[in-house]
């Protein structure tokens, strides 16, 4: 997918059972499907562990839903893990992008990969917690066209980081404060723990360099009401942060390309 943006048209976002002539349903807006994607880049430690958790949350809650698995040609032994689970339980998806690397990338990948009405994302280093889940699931049926879990929500928190990296966290957040439409600001617009309806993406062409696909869903998604999660931030089970320079420089061609669209 060589495009710098993704587009995701009508026949995309809607879902096969939408019925155009129908009547503007009232909030709340009742959801029947979750496609959750789990963007991974050498994560082989972690996916066995992240999947049963997810799964484990899901299950009670009586729900439809997906996990699609979309890795980036990490070659390190993930796949045969993930198909070996997907053997015996089909709502597991493995999706592999070759010759492409990028969480925005992989999280639209993942989505234009499944027909669900409601998209969401988590990391798969269990810096998320996946018990969380079912509290944001609850947000989305009660009529939310966003729900994130976040840092800095009142009651929420960041664990063992250095004092350098939260003022850079918090910096790159007063960025986006201008940039955010006041009736739907957020505390944590780069979190990457979140849902998102479909809807709420029809037709607007979404970046798919850099990790901060939020910000760009609050700024330029047709999203009219938002719930954060309070939740800590906990420490990498496993593996190796993917943070790097590269990953500063996409965000600030993102606040860029936002500035410029308004």
């Amino acid at each position: 997918m060589s495009l710098h943006a993704v587009k995701l048209t009508a026949e995309e976002i809607d879902s096969p059972a939408d019925n155009k002539d129908a009547p503007v349903a009232p909030v709340p807006k009742p959801v029947a499907k979750l496609a959750l994607v789990v963007p991974t880049l050498r994560e082989a430690e972690n996916i066995r562990m992240v999947l049963d958790r997810i799964r484990g949350t899901l299950d009670p809650l009586g729900f439809d839903y997906e996990i699609l698995v979309v890795d980036d040609d990490s070659g390190d032994g993930i796949e045969p893990i993930v198909r070996q689970i997907s053997e015996s339980d089909p709502r597991v998806r493995l999706l592999v992008r070759t010759g492409e690397r990028g969480l925005g990338g992989a999280v639209l990948y993942g989505w234009k990969h499944s027909d669900a009405e409601v998209l969401g994302v988590i990391d798969a280093d269990l810096q998320h917690p996946p018990e969380l889940l079912p509290k944001l699931w609850a947000a989305m049926d009660a009529g939310r066209d966003v729900v994130l879990a976040s840092r800095y929500a009142p009651q929420g928190g960041l664990e063992n980081w250095h004092p350098a990296r939260h003022l850079l966290s918090r910096a790159a957040i007063w960025l986006t404060y201008p940039l955010q439409r006041r009736q739907i600001r957020v505390n944590d617009p780069m979190a990457g723990f979140f849902m998102v309806r479909r809807s709420c993406l029809k037709n607007v062409a979404l970046h798919n360099r850099g990790f901060k696909i939020l910000l760009e869903i609050l700024v330029r998604g047709n999203v009219q009401s938002v719930s954060e999660i309070p939740f800590t931030f906990g420490p990498r089970r496993a593996g190796t942060s993917k943070a790097s320079i590269r990953v500063g420089l996409d965000y600030f061609g993102l606040l860029f390309r936002l500035w410029r669209s308004r």
